[in-house]
């Protein structure tokens, strides 16, 4: 969604006041007026008297808190709405709960042509096992299934779903009763999404984006590409954002380019860029994510999908064009790989070109010194997931089981990387795990290794600034004059304002620290609960009963 896509008749000048308003503009305001779409002044409350005559609306915030509205850097939209009206399995505690879900899902829609499902963790479950296949077929009564593992690089299906893959047993990653990875992960998931109908598809669009404005999301950057979902369902999410007030959608698109032809095509698409999940390796979880040494709970380190090579040539075209490129890196190996080929890029074109095109990388979850470093002079992105770290971090999480306790610590070095100058866009990776905008900063403060945490106020920039600066954009994120009235109204306890050398724990509620409060994001403390999100002067959502 774009600007111009809202008439200029429809926008009304608005006068918030009576509340609390979170902007470097002035660190005490009370109120905020925005026209046209715009934020045109923020103050205090005696100077808003001077407004209230000549505009169309009055708000009394009655002490509630207003930011600018959050921007989620990764979300597949269609997939976090077929979670959030489909299968869900996330809460599923054990391998015959799992199947009982299945069961009962299957049951109560006859009329699906394939069950798709999502959100299985058997590293969370006892058994320590996923489904067998004929557990599967028992469990959907003989039909197409597909559930992916929460991380979407494997996943369980059906004896009927493989029916409509010929070939499928004799491409890499296929496994007689095992989850699938590879390639015959990809053409299953074809297969599967190819079954899902376009209404179905709208319908799971317009549920996903009204969940995230309920969230006060303003903004998503939607990660796509032929091996998640396919071209229609990119078009299509993309024209229905631009027919809504919000929340607007930023859409990248993975494929590879070489040449200027590749690249139109990719802006025909109507993607700012060839990005997101342009894969170079797979995930931690299912063992497919690329590392230097071998992991600690299997005998091999991992699959590579690009090499050096290919990412420079991609890097290359993608700056000449004038568009962003981007990579899916998690393993130390793909990191590597990432970096080694943007500088070769940079070397061809310059430095200078490189930085400004602003490419961007999506997970970066293994990083070492070195690497960061190159982050910082290749001016890279890191698009991250802090919930990543809550989920599967610690020492007895997923990433230690995995790596071994050693090499885990490393993982997600927030703090490092904001150390050496390199820009931060938090996300989710919605549906792996779920839209929850201070859930993450709160993880990112909160981070189980206590050496990479980072500031709240850090945590919320990357969450809000950072996501328009991740696609080329310095209005946006924040709310002064002149920048595009993308704002949230909260209700939330006391607001603390934390030291700027502080990582967590000294707080304090004195206001002469001239910095914009926040909430309390302390564990155990009760989140914010969002009254409104406002996309380019536009109410996109209130809360019930409010």
């Amino acid at each position: 969604m774009t600007e111009s896509t809202v008439p200029q008749s429809e926008h009304r000048t608005v006068l918030l006041r009576g509340g609390d308003v979170h902007s470097p503009a002035d660190p005490f305001a009370t109120a905020m007026v925005v026209e046209r779409g715009h934020v045109a002044w923020v103050g205090s409350e005696g100077a808003a008297d001077a407004f209230a005559s000549g505009v169309d609306e009055v708000i009394d915030l009655e002490g509630a808190l207003v930011t600018p509205a959050f921007t989620d850097s990764h979300v597949h939209t269609t997939s976090t709405g077929l979670a959030l009206t489909g299968l869900d399995l996330s809460g599923a505690r054990t391998l015959a709960d799992a199947l009982g879900v299945v069961r009962a899902f299957a049951n109560g829609r006859p009329g699906d042509g394939v069950v798709l499902g999502h959100g299985w963790d058997a590293a969370r479950w006892p058994e320590q096992r996923p489904p067998s296949r004929a557990e599967l077929d028992e469990a959907a009564g003989g039909r197409a299934l597909y559930l992916p593992r929460v991380d979407v690089h494997s996943a369980v299906v059906t004896t009927a779903l493989l029916d409509l893959v010929p070939g499928v047993t004799a491409l890499d990653g296929y496994h007689p009763d095992a989850p699938l990875t590879g390639d015959a992960h990809h053409a299953v998931r074809a297969a599967a999404h190819a079954a899902v109908t376009p209404r179905q598809r709208e319908q799971a669009q317009r549920a996903a984006l009204a969940h995230a404005a309920s969230l006060g999301i303003g903004t998503v950057h939607e990660c796509a590409g032929p091996e998640i979902s396919d071209e229609e369902d990119f078009t299509g999410l993309l024209e229905l954002a631009a027919e809504q007030r919000g929340p607007r959608v930023f859409g990248y698109w993975a494929e590879r380019i070489d040449d200027a032809q590749s690249a139109r095509r990719i802006r025909e698409l109507g993607a700012v860029g060839a990005a997101g999940d342009l894969f170079v390796d797979g995930s931690l979880g299912s063992h497919t994510a690329h590392l230097h040494e071998p992991y600690a709970d299997a005998p091999h380190t991992g699959t590579g999908r690009l090499d050096a090579a290919q990412i420079a040539a991609h890097v290359t075209a993608c700056t000449e064009a004038g568009l962003q490129a981007g990579f899916h890196a998690i393993g130390d190996t793909a990191v590597s790989a990432v970096v080694a080929g943007v500088r070769v890029a940079s070397e061809t074109l310059g430095l200078a070109r490189i930085r400004a095109a602003r490419h961007r990388v999506e997970h970066a979850e293994m990083l070492t010194p070195e690497t960061v470093a190159a982050f910082a002079e290749l001016g890279l992105t890191a698009s991250v997931q802090p919930a990543f770290d809550e989920a599967w971090g610690g020492p007895d999480g997923m990433y230690a089981r995995r790596l071994g306790a050693e090499r885990a610590a490393t993982l997600n070095p927030y703090a490092a990387l904001l150390r050496a100058g390199v820009p931060l866009a938090f996300g989710s990776d919605s549906p792996v795990t779920p839209l929850d905008p201070w859930g993450t900063v709160r993880a990112a403060a909160h981070h189980r290794t206590p050496g990479h945490r980072v500031s709240v106020r850090a945590g919320f920039t990357a969450h809000t600034r950072g996501g328009w600066r991740a696609v080329g954009r310095d209005d946006g994120g924040v709310l002064v004059p002149g920048a595009p009235a993308d704002y949230a109204v909260w209700r939330t306890g006391e607001l603390l304002v934390q030291a700027p050398d502080d990582r967590v724990a000294r707080w304090s509620t004195d206001p002469r620290s001239g910095t914009p409060g926040l909430p309390d994001l302390t564990p155990g403390a009760e989140l914010p609960v969002c009254l409104r999100t406002v996309v380019f002067g536009q109410t996109v959502y209130v809360r019930p009963n409010e």
